[in-house]
């Protein structure tokens, strides 16, 4: 079973490596949305894959670093396209959301990114 939930958070960013004269290259912003995804069993007393609360505190911890931030000067967000800002969550969540089975980072109402971690090491 999988359950999922949606978190927000507003940045700033540039693309250093697209062309000059491209708009991203620019500084632009974003209102970003996040979805999260955790596969498991359900059980325990509860009988569900995890808490909801407990989702909501771990995601939100890592994305209070992100939030009205220029996302370039984040250590790991140097060039931050939506493949890297999602790479970047998946590394920062999976430590404390072991059934972390995939992010779909929306940077705008039409474009986004889905990482399933198929580029780490578990």
């Amino acid at each position: 079973m999988e359950i999922f939930r949606d978190f927000d958070f507003e940045a700033a960013h540039f693309l250093p490596g697209v062309p000059d004269g491209h708009k991203c290259k620019r500084m632009h912003g974003h209102s970003y949305r996040v979805r999260v995804h955790i596969r498991g069993t359900p059980g325990g007393p509860q009988k569900w894959v995890m808490d909801f609360a407990d989702v909501k505190r771990i995601v939100s911890a890592v994305l209070d670093r992100l939030d009205h931030r220029v996302l370039n000067e984040i250590p790991g967000l140097e060039n931050p396209t939506a493949e890297q800002i999602a790479r970047y969550l998946w590394r920062e969540l999976t430590p404390g959301l072991p059934g972390l089975s995939k992010i779909v980072l929306r940077e705008t109402a039409k474009a986004g990114c889905i990482y399933r971690g198929e580029d780490e090491d578990r």
